[in-house]
């Protein structure tokens, strides 16, 4: 079954507020294995200008993830979850994540088309902190492979 394509331009506002904390941006990059002392370390944070340690640059799929399986799961979307792969991700930081703030997400569905018997999902999400400054925004392509696929 095709997506709906009266999908196009709905938004998803945040639901919760996500506060970003050292020992979460450790744990990333920890299983990134990514030794960065602005990681890890206070005070190599702010030696380096930062307010306090930040996060990895992919850290936010973290809370970018949980947006999008809201919308996946709608069922009035049509999506079949079990046929869904992930085509394409892309962040664009406005600045870095750091410990101690405090996150939301909206989220957008940009375009629903359809090639080749597949079905394409682009979806845009901006985060902003609680004062209601970008963070970033993020933009990721689901595939959902048609019946035949």
């Amino acid at each position: 079954m095709p997506l709906d394509q009266s999908f196009i331009g709905r938004t998803y506002p945040p639901t919760s507020t996500y506060e970003v904390s050292r020992e979460k941006i450790r744990e990333f990059a920890d299983a990134l294995g990514d030794d960065n002392a602005c990681y890890r370390d206070p005070e190599a944070a702010r030696a380096a200008g930062y307010p306090d340690v930040i996060a990895p640059p992919t850290f936010l799929t973290i809370i970018n993830l949980a947006a999008i399986n809201a919308i996946v799961a709608d069922p009035e979307l049509g999506l079949d979850y079990g046929r869904m792969v992930h085509g394409d991700q892309s962040f664009t930081h406005a600045r870095p994540v750091h410990a101690g703030d405090r996150l939301l997400l909206t989220t957008f569905i940009e375009n629903i088309m359809a090639r080749a018997g597949n079905d394409f999902l682009n979806v845009r999400a901006e985060i902003k902190d609680e004062s209601g400054e970008l963070v970033c925004t993020t933009r990721a392509q689901l595939v959902v492979r048609g019946e035949g696929s």
